[in-house]
């Protein structure tokens, strides 16, 4: 049976070739095929712990803040990659593999407590399509975070289609997160929104994706200045969103704190 105790080697395994196809891909001009075959076993050897560790818990690993952690290491280097593969930006990996590594090595120091059976209100069809859907919207905001930071560091508006493309794609899964949340809380409490704090916050960062796509689609050249600082701010909010919640005064009888 799969414990917790061996996520360390799972993840130092694919660390090592996650960094290693970084730096492969660091140092191509070019798409490197390289670093794109390193970087997807880090991928199938991270995903062979979630899975296993799915089995042996018997249920979803989605009940803790350590075990979400798990799952947007997981997307967030496999949108890396995939914009890797797309459209070849070198920077992204690296870039990547660093923002990954942050709560790698998090789950290593704080795994929190990963054998909590799931509370009658979790055992519903919704839960793994909702948090997984929550998840990699979150990763792949991320990603758009860094290429904004990218392009910032480069002085180069050559990653604003890209970064328009992720954070596109982003909020509509944020969105389909937030109804098939609405959806489950009217069969779970008959209501489809109550402005719970981490529902507010999700209202909040969708309302700041969605302003940025605006002014990106519509705003004056002068609005342009502000991109990146709406990027930052919804990144933040995300974070709140995510786990920031759990540790307002507000939040102690909240219905999203399960941990």
């Amino acid at each position: 049976m799969l414990t917790w105790d061996e996520f360390i080697g799972f993840a130092l395994s694919a660390t090592l070739l996650w960094v290693g196809g970084a730096f492969a891909a660091f140092r191509s001009t070019e798409f490197s095929k390289k670093a794109f075959a390193l970087t997807s076993t880090g991928l199938c050897i991270y995903a062979a712990f979630i899975i296993c560790f799915w089995i042996s818990l018997q249920r979803p690993p989605l009940r803790t803040q350590g075990e979400t952690r798990l799952w947007y290491s997981f997307f967030l280097m496999l949108c890396g990659l995939l914009t890797y593969r797309r459209w070849h930006y070198r920077w992204i990996l690296p870039l990547s593999t660093l923002l990954t590594l942050v709560f790698v090595i998090m789950n290593l120091m704080n795994p929190e407590q990963h054998d909590r059976s799931l509370m009658p209100a979790l055992q519903s069809y919704w839960f793994v399509p909702h948090v997984t859907v929550y998840i990699f919207a979150y990763a792949v905001f991320g990603c758009a975070f860094l290429l904004a930071l990218a392009g910032v560091i480069k002085h180069t508006g050559r990653y604003q289609p890209t970064i328009d493309r992720l954070t596109c794609i982003g909020l509509v899964f944020l969105t389909f997160g937030m109804l098939s949340g609405a959806l489950w809380a009217k069969e779970a409490w008959g209501y489809f929104w109550s402005w719970d704090p981490k529902e507010t916050w999700a209202a909040v960062t969708w309302s700041i994706y969605l302003l940025y796509l605006h002014l990106r689609l519509y705003g004056k050249p002068r609005h342009q200045k502000w991109n990146v600082l709406l990027l930052a701010t919804g990144f933040l909010c995300m974070q709140m969103c995510w786990y920031g919640v759990n540790y307002l005064p507000s939040a102690q009888n909240s219905m999203h704190v399960y941990t």
